[in-house]
């Protein structure tokens, strides 16, 4: 009987001390030895003013594909939404008919200027970012836009629908390079019947944000 109060004691004992082992022992915690990169992306902040200009090329309906040029302004009044200003000029050459007839012109020099202005609505549809490196980022954004101005031409101004698709890509927070087509839409009777036209720009810019 004795014996067995022994080993009662004894367990209790043992128990005891381990408890208080365990109580006085701090608690290892393992941190994690992650490689964590450092990202820059540039954002547009609190300049919310872009002026550029571009170039590009100008395909007009009948008439050949020209060099065009011309300036830029922007407000953007969101992340999402902006307001755009564009001012665009070119000339053109003989009509096709002119070229195959070869007969005399039926267009004044001065009457082949080329030019166009309008304001449009710009919507930033697919934000994202460019990365150049692992360390290395740039903000861009596609972007959707219409809008309405006017087009000189051939000794009469169009009133002009304009809608296009552009990309744009952040360098940092002031300079951005810009890619757009734009659709120049309007109707004109100058071949003796109306006709819709199409007149396709294709331009590169580049943009300054203040």
């Amino acid at each position: 009987m004795e014996s067995w109060h022994k080993r009662i004691l004894l367990g209790a004992a043992l128990a005891a001390a381990a408890v208080s082992a365990s109580a006085q022992d701090p608690i290892e915690v393992v941190e994690p030895d992650l490689d964590r990169r450092e990202v820059q992306s540039p954002a547009i902040d609190t300049e919310d003013f872009e002026i550029g200009i571009f170039a590009g090329v100008l395909s007009v309906t009948d008439f050949a594909s020209e060099p065009v040029y011309g300036l830029r302004a922007a407000w953007h009044i969101s992340e999402s939404f902006f307001f755009e200003g564009n001012y665009g000029t070119s000339e053109v050459d003989l009509t096709s008919y002119e070229k195959l007839s070869g007969g005399a012109p039926l267009f004044e020099d001065e009457e082949r200027d080329y030019t166009f202005y309008n304001l449009a609505v710009g919507w930033n549809f697919l934000p994202g970012e460019i990365y150049f490196s692992e360390s290395r980022a740039f903000k861009s954004d596609m972007y959707l836009l219409g809008g309405v101005g006017g087009t000189d031409f051939l000794g009469d101004n169009w009133f002009t629908a304009t809608v296009g698709v552009g990309y744009r890509l952040l360098f940092n927070d002031s300079f951005a390079a810009r890619m757009d087509v734009r659709d120049h839409i309007f109707d004109r009777d100058v071949f003796g019947e109306d006709e819709t036209t199409h007149n396709i720009e294709w331009t590169l810019g580049v943009t300054y944000f203040f």
